[in-house]
């Protein structure tokens, strides 16, 4: 399977040349508006779908990792049906399969991503900004940055393990693999970013990777699955905000591309997606980025989307109800193993006999906030019992003897 799916990769795939986000604000400057017109190189897959196939029809269901051979093919050929059809409408639905889309309920019969995203949307704007203190606004240039999460990292592993670098051509801000972490050139971050990017990038998706390259069998463990985004982006963001890196800048942002895609969807085009995260105080440079992440593989004209970026809150409340569920069920270890491979929520779950029969084995490598059980378990134990506390019966005078 990490054979045939070794080329099927959806984001390097449906990203944009650097060309279209220069001559987009070139005309911009100049007060000029133009519909991007993106050509996406033609893909067939048809051969790694074939492979994938016949690796599901050996696969026996009734086994932890049957199952899971046959869930992770169906997500690759998915991914490759996407890639075939990048540039037409038909990525929509597909991204949507892969990915969820904004109106899906979050876990626990929640509200759908895009009423959170609007909850999150509105808490931020409402902020006092004023209580931000200097410290936090400071821009550090991508080179700086680099310099810094560079020797974070050495220090981490005792060597060079994990290479940061500049990338021009990237979409996001940040993006990691198992041995790199590529930023931006031309973005600017903060102490947040900073932050952020250690945990998010590296202590999550550069460590679940190296620990399922670790695995003796299973090698598949160590590749970003579409269907196991959902799960890793919540793992990261989760990360996050346990670590105490998380921002009203941050929720924000993830928010307002959720709310951007639902535009999307109802028919906004590129050009409005773009003045919405203008409207919402990000700079031109930034908007382009965020709508661009938006109308990846899709036609600008509206009314389709790319809907990776719904992941980012399901995934974060998803895998934080699975963690304070874990805690109560006594079943933590759960939590460590989701670090041995790039796996979802229900794949650990089902693989658990895996790992105690050393099949699979645990992670080498575990974020600090991990590996320290006992202050993991004590800010998810005040979580569970803070949440029975119902802040609609509070009144303003309830504290009065506190």
């Amino acid at each position: 399977m990490v054979q045939a799916a070794r080329g099927i990769k959806v984001l390097t795939l449906a990203s944009w040349p650097a060309k279209h986000g220069a001559t987009f604000l070139a005309d911009h400057a100049r007060g000029v508006t133009r519909l991007p017109h993106v050509e996406y190189p033609q893909h067939d897959f048809s051969q790694a779908r074939a492979e994938l196939a016949a690796i599901a029809r050996e696969a026996d269901a009734s086994h932890p990792l049957g199952q899971y051979l046959i869930d992770a093919t169906a997500s690759w050929d998915t991914a490759g049906r996407l890639c075939e059809a990048l540039g037409t409408s038909a990525v929509s639905d597909l991204s949507q399969q892969l990915y969820g889309s904004v109106d899906a309920p979050l876990p626990g019969n929640g509200p759908s991503a895009r009423v959170a995203a609007q909850h999150f949307i509105e808490i931020a704007d409402q902020f006092d900004h004023e209580l931000a203190s200097p410290a936090e606004q400071v821009e550090i240039s991508a080179t700086a940055l680099q310099l810094q999460l560079q020797r974070d990292l050495d220090d981490y592993f005792n060597e060079r393990m994990i290479e940061v670098v500049l990338d021009p051509d990237l979409i996001a801000k940040a993006a990691a693999g198992a041995t790199r972490i590529r930023l931006r050139t031309s973005a600017a971050f903060t102490d947040y970013d900073r932050q952020q990017l250690l945990q998010h990038e590296a202590f999550v998706h550069s460590l679940s990777a190296l620990n399922g390259r670790e695995q003796p069998v299973l090698g598949s463990l160590a590749l970003a699955s579409p269907r196991a985004t959902a799960t890793q982006e919540g793992m990261a963001t989760f990360a996050e905000q346990i670590t105490g890196n998380i921002d009203i800048a941050r929720m924000k942002r993830l928010s307002l591309r959720i709310e951007a895609i639902a535009c999307a969807l109802d028919g906004a085009d590129f050009i409005e997606v773009f003045r919405l995260f203008l409207d919402a105080g990000q700079s031109p440079h930034e908007g382009f980025a965020s709508a661009q992440r938006v109308f990846r593989g899709v036609p600008t004209t509206g009314g389709h989307a790319f809907t990776k970026d719904t992941v980012y809150l399901r995934g974060l409340i998803g895998v934080h109800t699975f963690f304070r569920w874990a805690l109560r069920r006594q079943q933590l270890r759960l939590c460590r193993w989701l670090f041995a491979g790039k796996m979802t929520l229900g794949d650990v779950q089902r693989l658990a006999p895996m790992f105690e029969s050393g099949v699979l084995v645990p992670p080498r490598w575990l974020p600090s906030w991990v590996a320290r059980a006992n202050g993991l378990g004590g800010m998810l134990a005040f979580s569970l019992f803070a949440n029975q506390i119902r802040l609609d019966t509070i009144d303003d005078t309830d504290f009065a003897d506190i």
